[in-house]
């Protein structure tokens, strides 16, 4: 995990300073474009690491890493909220802690009975990953929810 960290936080503030963006709309140079694909590229490896820290070091098994995660990003949501924490800051935070649960759920879902899981088998488990990652994508440019007012 450490050895992202470096690259990442130049990455971000780079983006954040030079470019002065953060929203997707304003990504309209090749340059920007870079800039937010390297921001994007260190926070899923940092992200990586983190779930494999969970996992390995703190010798968490797949729904807890799950719930550890996802309290977490409670947590930064909730301070976001009340502790009025920073927008970039929680993007950031919220950006690296999503990446852990998806391969602990993956997993849970295509593991075997007999290790935890619910035995739907890699094909089925990637298939239903599909079926919601497509469903949400239309439902949202369906409704346009996701843009702000």
């Amino acid at each position: 995990m450490s050895l992202y960290t470096p690259g990442q936080t130049p990455s971000v503030r780079r983006t954040i300073h030079d470019e002065h963006i953060l929203d997707t709309p304003s990504i309209c140079s090749t340059r920007r474009e870079l800039f937010s694909w390297l921001a994007a590229l260190f926070t899923f490896a940092l992200g990586a690491a983190a779930g494999d820290l969970a996992a390995e070091k703190l010798d968490l098994e797949d729904w807890k890493s799950v719930l550890l995660f996802t309290e977490i990003i409670g947590v930064a949501a909730l301070a976001h909220v009340s502790l009025k924490l920073g927008s970039v800051l929680t993007f950031w935070i919220v950006s690296v802690l999503t990446r852990p649960p998806g391969p602990s759920i993956g997993d849970v879902l295509s593991q075997d009975k007999d290790t935890g899981g619910l035995a739907l088998g890699t094909l089925r488990t990637s298939a239903l990953f599909l079926v919601a990652i497509l469903g949400a994508v239309l439902y949202l440019s369906a409704t346009a929810r996701h843009q702000s007012a």
